[in-house]
Formats: structure tokens, sequence, C-alpha cells
């Protein structure tokens, strides 16, 4: 894998360097070498008490389009070169777990309909939650990307280019909806 190293407001030394690529190796046996670009942006940031924040972001472009990102932000950037590896692997991990559950769902399955329990009296639904979030102006492109990072079926954001409030989903089939508000 091609690894590209980026520092903001941070210098990176050989041992920074050395211990990402030796990290990210790891992950040469999932992807081809020649063609798999991996960025790593290494960055610090002042914290509220004065302890400075050290912040990773590495993101793994594979050719056949999945995209893994991983963010981590500790007081130590070896630390933090060790969550976003870890982080990593789980994306790896799940990833790998959704083929192999489309390839089961090809193959023939019998179910033991005696094992089933009625479903329970209908009740009306309530709501039950509320959760506010800033929005953020972006492409409904960079929304996918985010919902997919999160591991949403939809997500909400400000669309940059008409200035609106849009919801991305996933359809069943697979592909993406965009769902934007009619004036």
């Amino acid at each position: 894998m091609r690894v590209i190293v980026y520092g903001k407001n941070v210098d990176v030394t050989a041992g920074l360097k050395s211990m990402l690529d030796t990290k990210l190796a790891k992950f040469d046996k999932y992807f081809d070498p020649e063609t798999t670009e991996v960025t790593a942006t290494l960055s610090t940031q002042k914290g509220k008490r004065g302890a400075a924040k050290h912040i990773l972001e590495v993101t793994i472009i594979p050719i056949n389009g999945t995209i893994l990102r991983a963010e981590e932000a500790t007081e130590d950037m070896y630390a933090s070169i060790d969550m976003a590896v870890d982080t990593l692997e789980r994306q790896m991990r799940k990833h790998k777990t959704r083929l192999e559950k489309k390839l089961k769902d090809h193959a023939s399955i019998r179910v033991d309909l005696s094992s089933i329990t009625p479903e329970p009296k209908y009740e009306e639904p309530s709501l039950v939650k509320t959760k506010r979030f800033p929005v953020k102006p972006m492409s409904s492109e960079e929304a996918t990307l985010q919902m997919d990072l999160l591991g949403h079926s939809f997500f909400v954001f400000l669309n940059s280019e008409t200035e609106e409030v849009n919801v991305v989903y996933k359809r069943k089939d697979g592909n993406y909806g965009l769902i934007e508000p009619a004036i």
C-alpha cells in the first residue's frame, strides 16, 4: 500500500512515519498493495486546559470503492495511531461479515415454523427520544460517505449547493436515495 502522511501543526518524524507504516502494513493482506492508497493526517490541537490533543485521521481508498476511515484524538500521537488502527480493524471485520452475510443470504434457508412465537398485540408507537445535532454544509456524496462511516441507514445534512436541509438514505437495493424539500 502506498502511505501518504501529512502533518498539520506537527512535524512528522521518522519514528511516527515508521510506526504508521508498520501498523498499516497489516492491511496489505486485505488490499492490493499496488492500487491501494492510504492517507494519514497527523495534527495537534490545543485543549481547554492547555493540554494538546494529537489527532490522527486515516483514510484507506482501495480501487473497488469501499472507503475505510478512522479518526482518533488522544494526548499521545502513538496512542492515537494504535486506536485508529484498532478502529480500522473493526471496520474491516464488519465489512467482511457483511460480505459473508450477503453470500449466505443467497443460499436456501429452512425455517422451523414451530419455534416462531406469535407476535404481541400491536401498540401505538410513541416518540421516546429527541436528538439535536449541528448540521454541516456538505455535498450529497460527502453525506453518503459520512452515513456509511457512521453505519447509519440515513443522514441529515445541509446541502452546500442548495443551502437546504436534505436527507440521504440507503435503499434496500443497496443504492442511495436523496430527499429534498419541495417548496
